[in-house]
């Protein structure tokens, strides 16, 4: 499981160094990829493969379907990570998420999450209000 924040930099190379504690979960290798409200999304290979297999089974009949395919998976990249831990994010998806050099890596349970710093806070601070209203209906029975 994925969890925590870490803020690493992005170097002059497009390279970011995996925070320690993830590195060993994603030495095989990792797919990144477009997530939502412009970050990246990063998943062990296994677990990529997993959602892929899923999305086969959706019918791509449907224009919904076929749009979010297109999204995740034209802008998938499968890294390996260097001996020291970095990761090279391709230039199509820094320009995606408008990475600068400050980023923020976020463990969000089954991925992470990469996103420039200063939109991640500003994603921050307009969600926190929303998050102290959602308990009820993000996990079900409300038991948190």
């Amino acid at each position: 499981m994925f969890l925590g924040t870490h803020q690493p930099r992005l170097d002059d190379k497009g390279r970011l160094f995996l925070p320690a504690k993830f590195r060993e979960k994603l030495a095989g290798g990792l797919v990144m990829t477009r997530g939502h409200e412009r970050c990246l999304f990063v998943y062990p290979v296994a677990d990529f493969e997993r959602i892929v297999a899923e999305m086969s089974t959706t019918p791509t009949s449907n224009k919904a379907v076929r749009n979010f395919q297109r999204v995740l998976l034209s802008g998938a990249s499968d890294e390996i990570p260097d001996k020291q831990g970095r990761v090279t994010i391709p230039a199509l998806l820094r320009e995606y998420a408008g990475l600068t050099r400050e980023c923020v890596v976020l463990g969000v349970g089954n991925r992470l999450e990469i996103w420039d710093a200063e939109a991640w806070a500003a994603q921050l601070a307009a969600s926190e209000d929303d998050y102290a209203d959602t308990e009820q209906e993000v996990i079900p029975g409300g038991s948190f």
